[in-house]
């Protein structure tokens, strides 16, 4: 062989491994996305709770990457908040305004995340509440494969396909419980709004045997095997959503002599319209009924239990990832659906349009994008979610989307960013927040405006001084400029679990 040949073969062969290589390195990235429930900003982080809170794997992941410390749900019930993430669509373009609309046939053209990542190229795999939980939320063509979630109170439910539950008739308490051991919650009785899941204590079980701990081992499992595609693998743990039960650890974590009480005032509602009231109001017998029976510091306990158990469920899925082949091109966001009160501005619960109901945990490592331990104050929303792994992942792009990318603010946490954050619970009710303020427009024009600068317990309504016009004048102009008509109800449909269908119920004849 001549030696320039040599050289020519040589060379090419080089450059081929070399093409090889690159094309390797240049694979898209993987994404784990997990999802919380209920979680409001009670970890270290966000220091929304006076006391002592013990979230490490939070606290370890806020040091990978970018924690976002004015992160806002689109909505404040766990179906209109987990539909808007997940389409990209805020509740005003869909009109998937609570947890009685199912969101396929409101929107059966809508291309949700994972089956966007599916089309480009990916393997899309989820695990537990991703979508909202009830039966009919995860119809087939969503994922490649799709683990149901996994009930800790079964007694009162039916299981028409694995995993997916619908309420018993009656009271179905096992021996032994309810574990709060509240008179009205054994027999069924109101308030509490709904008995069926207002319980809480310790389980004595470990970590994987719960059923937010199966489907984390599920993930993990996941994590270890070789995959020739890209992954999109979404995994998303129950707790803290009521009923708080938890391995009995994450109690002891709490003893009740330390635990701290929310900051009340009792004439907080006296300065918030009717419409605002209303919000509150619908849980408050709740909340009376926690006082009247002493469980107050005991509902608080149990609520950081199981903010806790769920960190260390998080933490296992940070372990399995740093431990297996794609630690280091794998995308992670961590986010929670919308926020809970235990008892400020008188609500428990959610469904309000308040800090403490709209403010989350929210977190992205994104390699090569992201710097560790940046932290950003820019209002966001996790609508914009979708449109940022669009970007991260180099997917084919979705104008019509209602969020934008966060990718500047990924690479610069203090970037300009005038663009605020909107939240929606039910037609015609918004919050607006910036840096600085939160502004809350009711669907009967009635307002709220409070400065976090010197108000963040959000307890002096501003709206009426007029000095603050500019104000509201600013952030109304982000309102959404329609709100959609409601989707229609569950009760207007006719759901096939088998062959997942929906069909119209024929209207009857007056």
């Amino acid at each position: 062989m001549k030696r320039r040949d040599f050289l020519r073969l040589t060379v090419l062969g080089v450059t081929s491994v070399f093409s090889r290589g690159s094309a390797a390195s240049k694979r898209r990235p993987n994404v784990l996305f997990i999802s919380l429930d209920d979680m409001n900003d009670w970890i270290g982080p966000l220091g929304g709770y006076s006391g002592k809170v013990h979230t490490p794997n939070l606290d370890r992941l806020a040091q990978q990457g970018i924690t976002f410390t004015n992160a806002h749900s689109p909505s404040t019930v766990c179906n209109p908040s987990r539909t808007a993430i997940m389409t990209g669509l805020r509740p005003s373009t869909t009109g998937i305004y609570d947890n009685g609309q199912w969101w396929r046939p409101a929107l059966p053209d809508v291309a949700t995340m994972p089956e966007h990542f599916r089309a480009n190229g990916y393997h899309a795999e989820g695990g537990g509440k991703i979508f909202h939980h009830t039966l009919g939320n995860n119809p087939p063509g969503l994922w490649d494969n799709y683990r149901p979630q996994v009930q800790d109170s079964p007694w009162h439910y039916v299981y028409p396909v694995p995993g997916q539950h619908a309420p018993k008739k009656g009271v179905n308490w096992p021996d032994g419980f309810p574990l709060n051991d509240i008179e009205n919650v054994k027999l069924g009785k109101k308030p509490p709004a709904n008995y069926r899941e207002f319980d809480w204590g310790p389980f004595d079980k470990t970590d994987l045997e719960m059923g937010d701990g199966q489907m984390v081992q599920w993930a993990v499992d996941f994590l270890k095997k070789t995959h020739e595609k890209p992954f999109f693998l979404a995994a998303g743990t129950f707790r803290p959503h009521l009923p708080w039960y938890v391995p009995r650890k994450y109690f002891d974590l709490y003893p009740l002599d330390r635990i701290k009480l929310p900051a009340v005032k009792t004439d907080d509602l006296d300065d918030v319209p009717k419409a605002g009231r209303e919000m509150a109001e619908a849980r408050l017998a709740d909340f009376e009924l926690v006082k009247k029976e002493g469980q107050y510091k005991q509902a608080v306990q149990a609520y950081l239990a199981s903010i806790s158990f769920a960190d260390a469920l998080v933490g296992l899925l940070l372990d399995a990832l740093k431990e297996c082949q794609y630690r280091d091109n794998t995308i992670i966001v961590v986010w929670s659906d919308h926020g809970w009160h235990l008892g400020e501005k008188g609500a428990w619960h959610k469904k309000t349009l308040w800090q403490r109901a709209t403010h989350v945990p929210f977190f992205i490592t994104a390699p090569g994008t992201t710097k560790s331990g940046s932290i950003c104050d820019r209002p966001v929303n996790l609508v914009d979610i979708y449109p940022t792994l669009i970007d991260l992942c180099s997917l084919k792009a979705k104008p019509q989307l209602d969020g934008i990318s966060l990718t500047p603010l990924l690479r610069n946490p203090k970037a300009k960013w005038d663009r605020p954050s909107v939240i929606t619970y039910e037609r015609g009710n918004h919050a607006v927040c910036d840096q600085r303020w939160r502004y809350i427009r009711y669907n009967d024009d009635s307002e709220e405006l409070y400065d976090h600068d010197s108000d963040p317990h959000e307890w002096t309504n501003l709206a009426k001084d007029p000095k603050y016009d500019p104000v509201k004048k600013r952030l109304a102009r982000w309102l959404p400029k329609s709100d959609a008509p409601p989707a229609l109800t569950k009760s207007s449909y006719i759901f096939d679990p088998d062959s997942y269908t929906w069909t119209r119920k024929e209207k009857k004849r007056k």
